[in-house]
């Protein structure tokens, strides 16, 4: 499926970029001209999977994260949010309500578990050593395109 718009965006695994990340999608995907709520949906989903690769992929250090954001004529988006950090050994098991790796606790391990809640698709791709790949996947109710 042909795409009508895509963006990409990279920097540094730091949590105070999480917050430039939801905005910087949320402001892409606003020219179609989303309901609040699945706007809301979309920047709850982004910032968790941004915060998994700031806490878990790079583990102390920083790296850098990739999103990715493609528009398609369906009112579909998706946005792919990755990293070349340590890499998940089991994603079934990472994909569990309350698992966790982060040793300290006040993580809750839910971020999968909220990206689904607030996407229609979750998928994830991982390399241990290499990286990972979180793909939002998520239709929208409206679609007002202005492809100027």
């Amino acid at each position: 499926m042909k795409t009508l718009n895509e963006m990409e965006l990279s920097f540094e695994s730091r949590s105070s970029n999480e917050g430039f990340a939801r905005s910087a999608v949320s402001a892409f995907i606003a020219q179609l001209d989303p309901t609040i709520s699945e706007l809301n949906d979309i920047r709850t989903a982004v910032s968790e999977a941004v915060t998994n690769c700031v806490v878990h992929a790079y583990k102390n250090t920083i790296g850098k994260i990739n999103v990715q954001v493609k528009i398609y004529p369906n009112s579909e988006v998706i946005i792919k949010i990755r990293d070349k950090g340590c890499g998940i050994e089991d994603i079934r098991k990472a994909m569990e309500p309350l698992y966790t790796t982060a040793p300290s606790d006040d993580r809750a391990g839910l971020g999968f578990a909220v990206m689904q809640s607030f996407t229609d698709n979750v998928s994830v791709r991982s390399s241990v050593g290499k990286g990972t790949t979180v793909t939002l996947k998520k239709r929208l109710s409206q679609r007002i395109y202005n492809n100027s």
